[in-house]
């Protein structure tokens, strides 16, 4: 039950609950364990299949977000958002370090906080989504989840509060507020972190190398999240 319990607060964090427990235990189990007892099957086929599905959400999300955009632009951003780091990141962030299945050795040489193992677990619980839900399920994670890492490129950064303020006005709701509610690095080089907060809404969060950028990444985040940048490209 304490488990069970566990496996609750990380689907929770994940915003996708499991009917497959067992599946789920997959995409969190390390290669390390493949010659344990029992024979535990690991996760590096369910990470093949979620590092596709990650990169096709990605490059859609990308593909209406910045209608103007270059290729290569597109593609500087689309490898920012799939690579390893990244997907640590958004590990981290769920916590995923408690719940991976590895082998005693692996264990006890930190690896639950090794960037590629959380890196592929991330992936691996993607590719689990995908086949029990669905490519939409799966992609509704990936936005919700990499949203906020977007950032504000050339392409939308005069237009991504500008688009939040109209959106929230046609649905009657109150006008969007931006927190500034990190900062860090060196004078010369800071990086922000900003949260915008409409009521009724859950908030979201961007970081930009000022503060306005930042809040641009977080307007960017949360109209990805509420899936209007299709209305929004079209403006």
């Amino acid at each position: 039950m304490a488990a069970a319990r566990k496996y609750k607060e990380l689907e929770a964090r994940l915003g996708y609950h499991f009917r497959s427990r067992d599946l789920l235990k997959k995409a969190l189990t390390h290669a390390s364990v493949r010659q344990a007892p029992g024979k535990r099957r690991d996760n590096e086929r369910l990470e093949f299949l979620g590092d596709r599905v990650l990169g096709l959400a990605i490059a859609e999300l990308l593909w209406e977000i910045y209608p103007a955009a270059a290729e290569g632009e597109l593609a500087r951003l689309y490898n920012r958002l799939v690579r390893g780091r990244t997907c640590a990141a958004v590990a981290r962030e769920l916590d995923i370090g408690p719940f991976l299945v590895l082998s005693d050795a692996e264990a006890e040489s930190g690896g639950r906080e090794k960037e590629t193992i959380l890196a592929d677990a991330c992936e691996a619980v993607l590719g689990a989504i995908f086949l029990e839900a669905g490519y939409e399920t799966a992609r509704d994670v990936v936005r919700a989840h990499w949203g906020s890492r977007l950032g504000a490129s050339p392409a939308e950064a005069a237009d991504a509060k500008s688009l939040l303020q109209e959106w929230v006005q046609g649905q009657g709701l109150d006008l969007p507020a931006y927190v500034e509610i990190d900062r860090q690095g060196p004078d010369h080089a800071p990086i922000f972190t900003a949260e915008v907060r409409i009521k009724g809404r859950k908030p979201a969060r961007g970081e930009g190398a000022s503060k306005r950028s930042a809040e641009q990444a977080a307007a960017t985040a949360l109209l990805a999240r509420e899936g209007v940048w299709k209305r929004g490209a079209d403006v």
